[in-house]
C-alpha cells in the first residue's frame, strides 16, 4: 500500500539514506551540476513522449516517474545542504504566486 509522505518527511529520509547509506552529500556545486544532469534525462524522456522527437532503442524503456523522481531526490538534497526548509519555501512560492499572478492567468487570452 502506498504512504503519503510530506515534504518535511522526505527531507528527512533523504537525510537519513544519505548519513547511512550514501555516506556524505555530495558538494552542493557537485549536488547542482547533478540536478542538471538529472533534469536532463528527464527532459528527454518528455521530448520523445510528448513532443515530436522518437524513441532510441535505450529510451524506450525509460521512467518517467523515476526520472521525476531523481530530480526531486536532489533537488532535496540541495535544500537539506543550505538548510532551506522545502514545506516553507513551497508555501511562500504559492503565495506570491498568488499575490502576483491572482488576474493575470485569467486575463490572458492565449489561454482561452
Amino acid at each position: 500500500m502506498k504512504k503519503d509522505i510530506t515534504i518535511a518527511e522526505a527531507q528527512e529520509q533523504v537525510d537519513e539514506w544519505i548519513s547511512t547509506i550514501g555516506v556524505r552529500y555530495f558538494n552542493e556545486l557537485t549536488n547542482m551540476t547533478i540536478l542538471t544532469e538529472e533534469v536532463g534525462e528527464l527532459a528527454r524522456i518528455m521530448a520523445r513522449k510528448y513532443g515530436e522527437q522518437s524513441f532510441k532503442e535505450s529510451d524506450k524503456n525509460a521512467d518517467l516517474g523515476d526520472e521525476m523522481a531523481d530530480v526531486l531526490w536532489v533537488l532535496i538534497c540541495l535544500a537539506n545542504q543550505t538548510g532551506v526548509d522545502l514545506t516553507e519555501a513551497l508555501q511562500k512560492n504559492i503565495e506570491k504566486k498568488t499575490k502576483r499572478d491572482k488576474d493575470r492567468h485569467k486575463e490572458n487570452k492565449k489561454l482561452k
